[in-house]
């Protein structure tokens, strides 16, 4: 007669469950390098995970019923520090490894005549339990992902907020950025997609080029903060048909993450003032928008503009009087040249002169016109009008 459930031709198999348990131990021990390396309170954690695994396993074939699920209560008797030192392919490993010891031992916990019974459901139940591992792994990635999400947003709204204190050093330091040098901000508009979709997206460029990446989405603006980089506009480019449609401002060149407040203010100034450049290129530098950022009323774009246009033209021989001869003229050179009584061949030397000294092409209408918003302002600096002009005009006659 069979003998009912519950009573005592069962307990042998589940005296023996902790002798199974021992047996998976050691061979944990003896196959696995990353069970040897365990600290020994860990090891017993994860001694008592397989244990819970075999009871749960006996409990669950006990009940005769395929349709039950194999739930992941049994790594609930671990703390949840374990799972940050033992990884989901280790925790497979111990699952493997305690399948295979309980199937050569399967006498120890069958009835008799339930051995190959016992082996059959050790297959689906391997397999569960494999699954729910897995389920706990994914779960816990996607909560340090929500957590890092929202570090990494923390750190560059710090960034535009130029807040280079203790508290960014440290949330840069848990995000691996306390040594990441060669910074540029990048910003434009989001895409019509999830922030989840955008950062992916953003990561895999940036990962190709071997850059370093913050992301982080105010409303329809997308803000990234590229690290490790080498050509700032070459790195933007790769990343642009990532943005949504409108310009693209990338942010001067810092030299660490400390610095990038600066980066981030020119490229969001750039962004606000972009759509007065209808022909601006995508991305377009930051520094490449001076003239539309000083008249929006960026001081530091006015200072810029007159220390790299207006004073270098004044400091080199006086070619401030060629280039505003030449603006008035409307960008004729006999007209220019009767103005400063020289011969054209000479106001043409003295453009070709003025653009390698500010980088900037007098016979390009652009570039023209940042040079004459230039001279604006800095003649407003200097508090005088055509400062080096009889200088200049003498050098000509002579």
């Amino acid at each position: 007669m069979d003998t009912p459930p519950g009573t005592s031709a069962r307990e042998p198999a589940l005296r023996n469950v902790g002798a199974v348990a021992t047996l998976a131990a050691q061979r944990m021990e003896r196959e696995h390098q990353w069970y040897r390396e365990l600290a020994a309170e860990d090891r017993s954690w994860v001694g008592l995970v397989a244990q819970a695994g075999i009871h749960a396993f006996l409990g669950w074939y006990r009940q005769r019923d395929d349709s039950l699920p194999v739930t992941a209560d049994i790594f609930g008797t671990a703390p949840r520090e374990l799972a940050h030192r033992v990884t989901l392919r280790q925790t497979l490993d111990l699952v493997r490894t305690t399948i295979d010891v309980v199937e050569e031992h399967v006498e120890l916990l069958a009835l008799p005549g339930e051995e190959a019974a016992v082996r059959d459901s050790l297959l689906r139940y391997s397999r569960e339990v494999a699954f729910a591992a897995a389920q706990i792994y994914a779960a816990a990635a996607e909560s340090r992902g929500a957590w890092d999400a929202r570090l990494e947003s923390l750190v560059v709204h710090a960034v535009v907020r130029g807040e280079a204190d203790d508290t960014l050093q440290s949330r840069a330091a848990e995000l691996g950025w306390e040594q990441v040098g060669d910074i540029a901000v990048v910003v434009g508009t989001a895409p019509q997609r999830s922030s989840a979709e955008v950062a992916e997206a953003i990561r895999s460029a940036a990962a190709r080029d071997g850059l370093e990446v913050l992301i982080a989405v105010q409303g329809n603006r997308l803000i990234v903060v590229l690290g490790r980089l080498s050509d700032p506009m070459a790195s933007a480019q790769a990343l642009v048909g990532q943005f949504g449609p409108g310009p693209v401002v990338v942010g001067p060149r810092v030299p660490h993450l400390f610095a990038a407040g600066r980066s981030a203010r020119s490229a969001l100034s750039g962004a606000e003032v972009a759509a007065a450049w209808p022909d601006a290129p995508r991305p377009v530098a930051a520094d490449d928008l001076l003239a539309e950022r000083a008249l929006n009323g960026e001081g530091p774009a006015r200072r810029l503009l007159v220390d790299r246009v207006y004073r270098p033209l004044v400091d080199h021989g006086g070619l401030l009087d060629t280039a505003t001869a030449y603006l008035e003229s409307g960008g004729r050179l006999e007209a220019t040249g009767r103005d400063l009584f020289v011969h054209p061949n000479t106001v043409r030397y003295r453009l070709g002169r003025i653009a390698e000294v500010i980088d900037l092409d007098l016979t390009r209408p652009r570039e023209a016109w940042v040079v004459r918003v230039a001279l604006a302002y800095g003649r407003i600096a200097a508090g005088t009008a055509g400062l080096g002009r009889r200088s200049d005009s003498a050098a000509g006659r002579r």
